[in-house]
């Protein structure tokens, strides 16, 4: 490993941890700057997360559709394309998961959970195959027909709800228990938590993105796409297959993250007021995991830990649960804002070798 490649890859980790300190900094600047105890406040945010097993099982369970949506997220946008529809991936993975469950439900656990889970999956796979195409095609920006996407899968969902899954309801009947995710045995060790076994599913997904995009031809043309598609294809990579392709992987782990929310969180479909914001959730782990398949689980705990511990603030502390949204949006700004930080380190690394000289 070269130098250069060396000082790239610290950078790659001192960004980001620079990234979450500074936007804790921000949340503590927030609270002093209204009377609040900012040292009560995280203490309250760090028993709500870790004091208690059933703490512990919820920050797990809020983490696995975190960690699939995010990985299908860095997937896409390693080949170079910004999708930022994995929330409508997301939501039709949990439409399609729920449905199935809800129309077949007398199969054996055996065949019903599986058959849920790869729908969940082809649903968000489908769902971004449309924009995969048309920017193949077409050349079309997959930013604002996923955007657009978003939009028309929120409004078939509600649909779907309302007058096919319900007879005018807002929300179906729970799913049954050989659909569900749920696992005596997590629930126990963690005290009746939500945890299920799911997080087993992210974590080998984990896994295998990590071989994916790195030990693989598919993943080796997925970054030579993402840098240059006019040289992948002079140099003989199909770049439409690729470009399609990405897209479908990307939208599968959304899906599949949507299939998570279904079976295992809440075990029903109902009407939506918005996007789900584990969608977005998932985009801002990925980013400020740097695409990385480790890196995303631990930027999935931290978001866990502030989502779950935050709603102990103000029970704990008497701060308000708002400050966490304020903390995460100052570590996105922070990661997005990633060129001042390595400007500043830079020079600060030229400083230092002067004075070493």
């Amino acid at each position: 490993m070269s130098n250069q490649q060396g000082a790239t890859r610290i950078q790659g980790i001192i960004i980001p941890l620079l990234s979450v300190i500074l936007g804790l900094l921000i949340g503590a600047i927030v609270m002093w700057s209204f009377g609040y105890d900012a040292v009560a406040g995280y203490s309250a945010m760090l028993k709500g997360a870790f004091g208690s097993p059933f703490y512990i099982g919820e920050l797990l369970r809020e983490a696995t559709p975190l960690i699939l949506v995010a990985l299908g997220f860095a997937v896409a946008n390693t080949a170079g394309f910004f999708n930022i529809g994995v929330a409508g991936q997301t939501l039709f993975g949990w439409l399609a998961s729920v449905s199935v469950a809800q129309m077949l439900p007398e199969l054996p656990k055996i065949v019903l959970l599986p058959l849920c889970i790869l729908a969940g999956v082809a649903a968000g796979a489908l769902w971004a195959g449309i924009a995969g195409v048309l920017r193949a095609y077409f050349n079309t920006s997959e930013v604002i027909v996923t955007i657009m996407l978003n939009h028309t899968a929120l409004y078939i969902n509600n649909h779907i709800v309302r007058n096919v899954l319900t007879d005018s309801g807002d929300s179906t009947a729970r799913i049954t228990e050989n659909a569900s995710l749920r696992v005596p045995f997590l629930s126990e060790v963690t005290r009746n938590s939500t945890l299920h076994a799911g997080i087993f599913i992210s974590l080998i997904m984990i896994a295998v993105v990590w071989v994916l995009m790195k030990k693989t031809t598919y993943g080796f043309e997925f970054r030579s796409v993402g840098l240059n598609p006019d040289a992948a294809d002079y140099a003989g990579m199909n770049a439409k297959k690729n470009i399609i392709l990405a897209m479908l992987i990307s939208g599968g782990l959304a899906g599949l993250g949507g299939a998570m929310e279904g079976l295992g969180n809440f075990q029903n479909m109902f009407v939506q007021g918005a996007m789900p914001a584990v969608g977005f959730d998932g985009m801002a782990v990925a980013l400020l995991g740097i695409g990385s398949p480790i890196g995303i689980l631990f930027a999935a705990l931290l978001f866990s830990t502030l989502k779950i511990g935050g709603t102990s603030m103000p029970l704990m502390s008497g701060v308000p649960v708002e400050i966490v949204d304020i903390v995460i949006a100052s570590i996105i700004f922070f990661v997005g804002a990633s060129y001042i930080i390595r400007l500043l380190i830079n020079k600060l690394s030229k400083v230092n070798k002067k004075e070493v000289a």
